[in-house]
C-alpha cells in the first residue's frame, strides 16, 4: 500500500535562496512550523535526526538517510520504522526555476504494510506540510 502527499507553492526568489534555506537546518526553530529541529548534513548518505510537530498530533523524531542532496535542486530523504516495508516515507523538497523565482515542490510517498492505519496523520500532515511551504516562501522572500 502508498500513498503520496504532493504539494507546491511558487516562491519570488531564485532557486538558490531556497536551498539555503532548506539545508541551515539550524535555523529552522526560527521559522519551521511544522520540521521543528533537523541535525546532520545535507550529503547523500548522511543520518538525519528530523523532529517533526504535525498539526493535531504529538511531536515525533526519526532519523532518514539522505537519498539526494543535489544544491539549488532537490533534497530527498527515506524514513522507515522498524525494518523496510512496514512504514517508509521518502520525503522531498525538489526546486523548479521558473522564468520569476521558482516552484517548490514538497512532497512525500508512504509504504508499507501500516500505511492504511495511518491515513488521518498522514491528513494532519498534509495540512503540516502546507503551513511549511507558507513558512518557507515567508522566510526565503524576506517577510
Amino acid at each position: 500500500m502508498t500513498r503520496r502527499i504532493a504539494t507546491a507553492i511558487d516562491i519570488d526568489a531564485p532557486a538558490a535562496m531556497v536551498w539555503r534555506v532548506l539545508v541551515d537546518f539550524p535555523s529552522y526553530p526560527e521559522w519551521n512550523p511544522f520540521i521543528r529541529r533537523i541535525t546532520g548534513e545535507a550529503k547523500v548518505g548522511a543520518r538525519l535526526e528530523v523532529a517533526v510537530e504535525p498539526a493535531n498530533r504529538k511531536p515525533m523524531t526519526f532519523r532518514p538517510t539522505v537519498r539526494v542532496a543535489e544544491p539549488d535542486r532537490e533534497l530527498r530523504w527515506l524514513g522507515r520504522v522498524l525494518l523496510p516495508g512496514i512504514f517508509d516515507g521518502e520525503h522531498a523538497f525538489i526546486i523548479e526555476p521558473r522564468a520569476r523565482g521558482c516552484r517548490l515542490r514538497h512532497e512525500e510517498t508512504f509504504a508499507g504494510l501500516l500505511v492504511p492505519m495511518f491515513g488521518a496523520m498522514l491528513d494532519d500532515t498534509a495540512r503540516s506540510f502546507t503551513r511549511l511551504n507558507d513558512a518557507l516562501k515567508r522566510r526565503v522572500e524576506g517577510g
